[in-house]
C-alpha cells in the first residue's frame, strides 16, 4: 500500500471511531439518567404534541413506514446489485447478500444495545402511531441511515461523480425526514434518534474504511489497474 493510500484508509478510520465514540459517549449519557429525557428532549416532544395537523401526521406516518417492514431489506439487495453491475450473475448475487448482511448484522447489534440501554419510550397518551419496545437508539432512523449509506455507495460505483452527489443528497435527506418523524409522531425522544444516525453513522464510516484497506491491500498484490475511482472527498 503506497503512503498516501495508507494516509487515507488511516483517515476513513479516524472517522469511524470517532462516529463510534459519540454514539458510546451519548450510549452512557441515556444511561446514566436510567433512560429520563434530557430538558431539550422533553421541549422538542411537547412542540411535537402541539403541532400536529391531521395531514402533517398522514404524512409522517407514510414517510415513518419506509423506515421498517421489508422495504429497507429490499433497498439493501438492491443497492448490492447495482454495486455489483458489470459483475457476473454470481458476482451481483454476492454483492446483494452482502450488502443484506451487512444490514442484518447492523440490526442485531442494534437490538443488543437498545435492550441494554432500556430506555423507555415518551408516553403513550402523546404517541400518535403504533410503537413497541424500548427507545434508544432508534431502531427506525437507524435502519433508514444504514439502507440510505448503502444506497449511496451503490451509485457511487455505478453512476458518475455528479449524478452520485445528486444521489446521496437525496438519501441524506429521506434518512433525517424519517428520524424526524419518529420524533414528531411521539414515539421517540429526539435523543434516540441522534444515536440512531450515530449508531449507523459508525457502521457506515467502519465499512468505508475497511474497504479502504481491504481494497487497497487488493491493488498492492494485483497492481494498479485492479483500482477504482475514489469518491469526491476520500
Amino acid at each position: 500500500m503506497s503512503a498516501p493510500d495508507a494516509s487515507r484508509a488511516s483517515r476513513r478510520s479516524l472517522v469511524a471511531a470517532l462516529c463510534a465514540a459519540l454514539f458510546a459517549v451519548l450510549a452512557a449519557l441515556v444511561t446514566a439518567r436510567h433512560g429520563t429525557p434530557y430538558p431539550l428532549d422533553g421541549s422538542l416532544h411537547r412542540w411535537s404534541v402541539r403541532h400536529r395537523p391531521a395531514v402533517a401526521v398522514t404524512l409522517a406516518r407514510g414517510i415513518t413506514a419506509t423506515g421498517t417492514g421489508p422495504v429497507p431489506y429490499l433497498c439493501a439487495a438492491t443497492a448490492g446489485l447495482i454495486a455489483g453491475w458489470g459483475r457476473d450473475t454470481r458476482g451481483r448475487l454476492l454483492s446483494a447478500a452482502g450488502a443484506l448482511g451487512f444490514l442484518l448484522l447492523a440490526q442485531g447489534l442494534r437490538y443488543a444495545v437498545l435492550y441494554g440501554v432500556a430506555r423507555p419510550r415518551p408516553p403513550v397518551a402523546e404517541r400518535v402511531t403504533h410503537a413497541s419496545g424500548f427507545s434508544f437508539p432508534s431502531g427506525h432512523t437507524a435502519t433508514s441511515a444504514l439502507v440510505a449509506g448503502l444506497l449511496a455507495w451503490a451509485v457511487w460505483r455505478a453512476a458518475s461523480p455528479t449524478a452520485a452527489r445528486l444521489w446521496w443528497a437525496l438519501f441524506a435527506c429521506s434518512a433525517v425526514t424519517v428520524g424526524l418523524t419518529r420524533v414528531y409522531l411521539g414515539v421517540h425522544w429526539p435523543t434516540d434518534v441522534l444515536g440512531g444516525w450515530l449508531y449507523a453513522l459508525a457502521w457506515l464510516t467502519a465499512a468505508w474504511a475497511a474497504e479502504a484497506w481491504l481494497g487497497r491491500g487488493r491493488v498492492a498484490a494485483t497492481g494498479p489497474s485492479a483500482s477504482r475511482k475514489t469518491p469526491p472527498g476520500a
